[in-house]
């Protein structure tokens, strides 16, 4: 009984190998060129659809994370940050924190790499099998405020609690008011011991009251935010955009 290339890749996307189907004819290339046993062409096939499955997943999930760019944790210069050492780097890098749920907060004026951090420990999060997304402040007011209305802010709040990492951006850097304050609550007692989450800010913890308004709500956030958080505070001599400007004037 002979069978056509063509009828095997149909067979392939029935079993739902979609991947695999696709690339069989450079496989089987491969398979003659090479005398593969039949447990080795088995092997490499089901290897291939297994990497390509993960790759999917993992480009699924950098899609749904929203984040603002694609930086990762590569590009982020140590060597200009005084308050970050390679050894802290590393702890950050294995996560043990984020499967113990602690908080990271990540302090700093604008321009010392602080959504850069955020973002390429979410990335690298991702690729370790982590659901991860990423918000502004500002996003995350509007989201909280029409997801009652809307089916897109429903979505993306779906995704946010079903996270394991939850990254908000620029915390505190406009003040809320009374209903907006308490929707921010709910949601970090919604998050409490079932995600971590990273905060950026410019703003520390003691000037967060300021902001919330509410004295009540401002100690029950930092209650549950710094039970079990780490602190990176980066300096104004970090700043990297600073060191790195363009300038309108010769030296």
């Amino acid at each position: 009984m002979t069978i056509s290339l063509e009828e095997l890749q149909q067979q392939l996307r029935t079993l739902r190998l979609a991947e695999t189907a696709t690339y069989l004819p450079s496989l089987i290339q491969q398979a003659e060129t090479q005398d593969w046993t039949y447990r080795t062409f088995l092997n490499q096939l089901t290897a291939y659809e297994l990497k390509r499955r993960d790759e999917k997943q993992i480009e699924k999930r950098l899609k749904w994370a929203s984040f603002p760019f694609h930086k990762t944790l590569d590009t982020f210069n140590l060597e200009e940050q005084q308050s970050l050492g390679k050894k802290q780097m590393n702890q950050l890098k294995e996560f043990t924190w984020l499967d113990q749920l602690y908080n990271l907060i990540i302090l700093g004026p604008p321009g010392v790499g602080k959504t850069h951090l955020a973002t390429g420990l979410g990335i690298e999060a991702i690729h370790q099998g982590y659901k991860v997304s990423f918000v502004s402040m500002g996003q995350l007011i509007h989201i909280l405020k029409t997801e009652e209305i809307t089916r897109k802010s429903q979505t993306k709040m779906k995704r946010i609690r079903e996270s394991n990492l939850v990254i908000i951006d620029d915390l505190m850097f406009m003040a809320m008011d009374a209903r907006e304050a308490n929707l921010f609550f709910h949601l970090i007692n919604d998050l409490y011991d079932k995600a971590s989450v990273i905060l950026t800010s410019n703003k520390g913890p003691n000037e967060w009251g300021e902001l919330l308004g509410d004295p009540g709500i401002t100690t029950a956030i930092l209650d549950r935010i710094l039970h079990r958080a780490e602190v990176v505070h980066f300096k104004e001599d970090d700043s990297y955009r600073m060191k790195h400007r363009s300038s309108i004037f010769m030296e």
